[in-house]
């Protein structure tokens, strides 16, 4: 593939996008560049980064391993992205984990504090240290990637599911506080196809979307449209929601 500049439209604008080697984080990094944006993205594996880079065109993208819980780590991704590119317009938290199904009273302790380290402290981290570098005197957008898993009851990934309501929470806490330069908003997806989500529909896949109105189940793509809008002009006048994409099963909410 050609990853030629000039065969690109240049928007000007940079995003952070953590979590990004693949899934959902990857699908956004695709969707913000096919735009005209650049991007810095993060994850934990540096060969997996590295790949996704060379997808991505190294015009348009560069890559800074790490955990995304870890501080420093944080501060190297945003110091990055502000060297090489001079600015970020947009952060796109979307780092998380599930390492656990059961019930909350079984759940381990440790790991709920490693999910909330994880899922939500690592978001709070990277929103200050992208607000304090560019988007305080020059604005921009943050997206958090949350779940439908923190807007009701989820059976077996309780854990995952406060952390998300959590994430929520956080949304409208910082778009309070960042208003009016900065718009804060959420997407919370219901299952994605998706390294990630396997174990929500692997083997049963057509089962698990004859429950969505819509009869499938989410794509990466679904969720980087989203972000792309969310980060766009046309969502100005956008902020403190959280963008439910689900296929339609709320719906069933209720329905017996």
């Amino acid at each position: 593939m050609n990853h030629a500049t000039a065969e690109r439209p240049d928007s000007g604008k940079v995003a952070l996008i953590t979590g990004a080697s693949r899934g959902i984080g990857y699908a956004i990094a695709e969707a913000l560049i096919a735009r005209g944006d650049r991007v810095c993205i993060t994850g934990r594996g540096e060969a997996a980064l590295g790949e996704a880079v060379a997808r991505l065109g190294p015009d348009r993208a560069v890559a800074v391993a790490g955990r995304a819980h870890d501080e420093a780590h944080q501060a190297a991704a945003v110091e990055h992205a502000m060297e090489t590119f001079g600015r970020v317009d947009f952060l796109v938290n979307n780092a998380g984990t599930n390492p656990v199904r059961g019930p909350l009273a079984e759940l381990d302790l440790q790991v709920a504090r490693k999910v909330y380290e994880t899922n939500v402290i690592s978001a709070l981290g990277f929103a200050q240290q992208t607000y304090r570098a560019w988007q305080k005197e020059n604005g921009g957008a943050m997206v958090n990637i949350a779940s439908v898993a923190g807007l009701a009851p989820s059976p077996f990934i309780g854990a995952y599911g406060m952390s998300k309501a959590a994430m929520v929470n956080l949304t409208v806490q910082l778009a309070h506080e960042f208003a009016p330069r900065v718009r804060v908003n959420a997407i919370a997806p219901a299952v994605v196809k998706t390294k990630f989500a396997e174990a929500l529909y692997e083997g049963r896949e057509a089962e698990a979307a004859a429950a969505y109105p819509l009869a499938r189940l989410g794509m990466p793509k679904d969720i980087g449209g989203a972000a792309a809008f969310l980060t766009s002009d046309q969502s100005d006048w956008i902020t403190g929601q959280t963008l439910v994409v689900d296929g339609g099963i709320f719906l069933n909410a209720g329905v017996h």
